[in-house]
């Protein structure tokens, strides 16, 4: 019987309209492909880098600056090119993609739970609740998110002792980036919330008893999520753009781990020096990163849209 219903499953998702718009949409392949390769050459850093770019035992400061294997000068040991520390910028990079598909992922995460959560009984419970929450949000929607996340960040710096600043970094980025990024979540599903909990199935749930937490946890929220996937993803994308950005600033992840932000920053200060590699290539690969996720973004965003098949 398992076999069967998953053989029922397989074939009900392989006729799909979701599955259809995904393998008819070249630009969308190419960019899950992108997307696919480029996290799991991240995850696999440890294995596949040819060198621990972070392992200080093993730098040596005779290979700064070395161009890429294809230039004058360059070693095979270190395709892309060293850094001014000798580090190899290909391991560089991936563990750096790892630092930051970490904090794009932790952040979205985090923004999910509180906007949709917020939206929920803003929606839901309305009144005095809805306007507190409402025009919280309103506020921060005034504010550019990066300036949010630099607010944040700079509290955090100035309330923290300053040992204490380079192991708390990274969660005070996730912090920062999610805390920014909740509003479209809670308006969004507010709407949606306002409009499901009005419907004859939720009144029904309410007559025979079912408390409120359960109405918005089994019947309300499946039929949100819809559109918060939507976002998510391309908050994804906007999440890495910020956590890139901050770094860039200095005010990210300490250098000791440094994300694919401070690998542009670290190149930028010898770029016109001519040792363009060491920003070029991180640079390339968050653009590649950032556009295939906001391409998969906008097919899933028209996708699920009834209006648009």
């Amino acid at each position: 019987m398992p076999d069967l219903r998953l053989s029922a499953r397989l074939r009900a998702a392989a006729d799909s309209d979701l599955w259809y718009s995904f393998r008819t949409s070249p630009v969308t392949i190419v960019s899950a492909l992108t997307t696919l390769v480029l996290v799991a050459a991240a995850l696999a850093a440890p294995v596949i880098a040819p060198h621990n770019p972070f392992d200080l035992a093993s730098l040596n400061i005779m290979n700064a600056g070395l161009p890429p294997v294809w230039d004058a000068g360059g070693e095979a040991a270190f395709p892309l090119g060293t850094d001014d520390q000798g580090r190899d910028v290909l391991s560089a990079i991936l563990y750096g993609a790892r630092i930051s598909l970490l904090v794009g992922f932790a952040s979205v995460v985090f923004s999910v739970v509180l906007g949709v959560g917020l939206g929920l009984v803003s929606g839901y419970v309305g009144g005095r609740v809805d306007a507190v929450i409402m025009r919280i949000a309103d506020v921060q929607l005034s504010f550019p998110a990066i300036l949010i996340a630099l607010l944040i960040d700079g509290v955090a710096r100035g309330l923290l002792p300053h040992d204490m600043h380079g192991e708390v970094a990274l969660y005070v980025l996730v912090f920062a980036i999610g805390i920014s990024g909740w509003v479209q979540y809670a308006r969004t599903v507010r709407g949606a919330a306002m409009v499901e909990s009005r419907k004859e199935y939720v009144q029904a749930a309410r007559i025979i008893g079912i408390g409120p937490m359960t109405i918005l946890w089994r019947h309300i929220l499946p039929n949100v999520m819809g559109p918060v996937l939507v976002i998510a993803t391309i908050h994804l994308a906007i999440a890495i753009i910020t956590e890139a950005t901050l770094s860039f600033l200095g005010v990210g992840v300490p250098p000791t781990t440094p994300s694919l932000g401070t690998l542009i920053r670290i190149g930028n200060d010898y770029l016109f020096s001519g040792e363009w590699w060491i920003t070029i290539f991180p640079g390339i690969v968050l653009v590649l990163l950032v556009l295939s996720v906001n391409l998969l973004g906008d097919w899933l965003r028209d996708a699920l849209n009834p209006k648009l098949r």
